[in-house]
């Protein structure tokens, strides 16, 4: 059985599969057929005990228990007829261990209820489960899915579900909603519309078991859908959020996924989204686009060598921030100055932390939003000291200086207690308040020696380039270059030779073949490809023999061939399901040699 992976969303992915001569799409959820549990009509594929001659993709089970309706799929295997005797039922790290992925397809997690309930148990074996048989297999999760957490299960990377928890659910006379269950014996009215409560909206304690269920499976198709959706934007994560906030569990699970398995997450999500990033819980601050940002900040970046001023921003609403009204207004008074290119700007910020100025057209920095009230919790200051801090260790700097609100200033100080404070009258972009900062500005500046112009755009190039691959390849592929073009699109040149070239979309820089070769030694970023693979068009996984594991889908990536740079472009897959996966685009070209 081969799955054709068509969307992902980090570990979470939406797959097509042949079974039974049906094509069948994950994620998705395996509805039990019984005498007494009748399957909906939109559902994809049925569980049952007997043979069924039926339109729906049927997988039968060898083992149902009547007596207990949550050990039906716990204990059941799915008929061999269909998954070509290739399943195998984990229940814990030991199973793991003894698993050869080659042999199997399907990885049922066997009692889930009992496992579920230690929480970090629960998510390392789902975790380890994944990545000891890559992408290639299935997850199969019974028993316990609700609305609640049937996004982030996905996320996680499980691929197929059930129905049974509607089943008891029903039972206990609950109705599935995105808020939250709710019992019928506990509402003045169904807030739904669905053709099975209808008639039942002013009197919900009335409403029969069949209906329930009924109610429960167009709740589960329909949360599948949305899942669906959201993996194909990239905004799964989006809904994890709102999700697990409607249960204590689900919350916990996402927060124990978070703390204890970022690199998990980390290898398989872009660097590179469209889709704004949405900050509007705790949980939101531990995503791992922000975590990789804040990392490579301090483990990559290079501030411009010729910066000796570092001045402190707030934020602004609209991003990147220079394009903003009051970051004109910032820069106005920078580019009075006599001495403009000894001050490097960084702005202060929640979630990001510490954004240079050289990093805000780069995802999420560029694309991100959060609620604005002027007030600063504990969490929020911690990131942004520590991020700080650490930075500052780093990075020297002669003078620091703060234009930023009181609020802000107050839990600052305590990083950079000999820093000067611009006078701040009414709000930050008071004429009084810029005033303050030229004249501030104007005096630490005015002893040290002129910065060129052009040096100091040299400089940003190789900071951006530093965050982007690190340091030594930033400087092997900015030496004896000029800068060419006006910010935010800005070509890399040395002497006739275009070598890359910045983009307010991308915020990192597109190499051409002349800036691949630059780089070409450094053995990072490279995809070797079979020596008898010729290369047309875009690069798909079957032709590549080796893939550097630190790629990451968007990365600008060198491609070779019997030892010689053959091609450049940007990475469709990350390096290790590259030479996972036998199908998928896995290089967009952009230049061939």
């Amino acid at each position: 059985m081969d799955l054709i992976i068509k969307a992902r969303d980090g570990p979470a992915r939406i797959c097509a599969m042949q079974i039974n001569q049906n094509t069948v799409i994950t994620p998705n959820i395996l509805f039990l057929k019984t005498s007494r549990f009748k399957i909906p009509e939109s559902a994809d594929i049925l569980l049952t005990s007997k043979n069924k001659n039926t339109k729906k993709t049927p997988i039968k089970l060898k083992n149902i228990y009547k007596k207990d309706i949550r050990d039906i799929v716990s204990i059941g295997i799915p008929n061999s007829k269909y998954f070509n005797n290739s399943f195998n039922i984990v229940y814990s790290d030991k199973n793991i261990q003894k698993i050869n992925k080659k042999e199997n397809i399907l990885f049922i997690i066997g009692n889930s209820l009992n496992i579920s309930k230690k929480q970090t148990e629960f998510v390392n074996l789902i975790v380890k489960l994944r990545e000891k048989i890559g992408y290639k297999n299935l997850i199969y999760l019974p028993t316990i899915v609700d609305l609640s957490n049937l996004s982030l299960f996905t996320y996680m990377g499980i691929d197929l579900f059930d129905s049974t928890s509607a089943i008891i659910t029903a039972r206990k006379n609950n109705l599935f909603f995105s808020s939250g269950n709710q019992n019928i014996n506990e509402m003045r009215q169904i807030p739904c519309s669905c053709n099975y409560c209808k008639n039942y909206r002013d009197n919900p304690s009335s409403m029969p078991f069949e209906k329930i269920l009924k109610h429960n499976y167009e709740l589960l198709l329909n949360e599948i859908k949305c899942i669906r959706n959201h993996i194909f934007n990239g905004s799964l994560r989006d809904l994890i959020e709102i999700r697990s906030k409607t249960n204590v569990n689900s919350t916990a699970l996402l927060r124990i996924l978070d703390d204890k398995h970022y690199s998990y997450i980390e290898e398989k999500t872009p660097i590179i989204k469209k889709k704004k990033l949405i900050v509007t819980t705790k949980e939101a601050l531990n995503r791992v686009e922000i975590k990789r940002f804040q990392e490579r900040i301090i483990d990559r970046y290079k501030k411009p060598d010729s910066s000796k001023i570092l001045l402190l921003l707030p934020c602004s609403a609209k991003k990147p921030y220079s394009f903003s009204k009051s970051h004109k207004k910032f820069r106005e008074k920078i580019f009075n100055l006599e001495n403009p290119h000894i001050i490097h700007e960084i702005i202060i910020t929640s979630p990001m932390g510490i954004v240079p100025r050289e990093l805000e057209l780069i995802y999420p920095a560029s694309n991100y939003d959060i609620p604005v009230t002027g007030l600063w919790d504990e969490e929020e200051k911690k990131i942004i000291l520590t991020l700080l801090k650490n930075y500052l260790i780093k990075n020297k700097y002669d003078k620091i200086i703060l234009h930023l609100p009181k609020n802000i200033r107050e839990f600052i100080s305590v990083i950079v207690s000999n820093s000067i404070n611009t006078e701040v009258v009414g709000n930050i972009t008071s004429k009084e308040s810029l005033n303050s900062l030229y004249n501030v500005l104007k005096e630490v500046s005015k002893n040290y020696p002129r910065v060129n112009f052009e040096k100091r755009k040299i400089e940003n190039i190789e900071s951006i380039l530093s965050y982007q691959f690190n340091k030594n390849m930033a400087k092997t592929l900015i030496e004896d270059c000029k800068i060419k073009g006006r910010y935010p699109y800005q070509k890399i040149f040395n002497k006739n030779f275009q070598l890359g070239m910045l983009t307010k979309e991308r915020g990192f820089i597109s190499l051409t073949t002349y800036g691949a070769k630059r780089i070409f030694n450094s053995n990072r970023y490279c995809i070797e490809i079979f020596d008898d693979f010729l290369l047309k068009g875009s690069l798909f996984a079957p032709g590549i023999k080796k893939a550097d594991k630190d790629i990451r889908i968007g990365d600008e990536v060198l491609i070779i061939r019997n030892e010689k740079l053959c091609g450049v472009g940007v990475a469709q897959l990350n390096g290790i399901d590259m030479m996972e996966l036998n199908y998928g685009e896995a290089v967009k070209v952009r230049h061939k040699v």
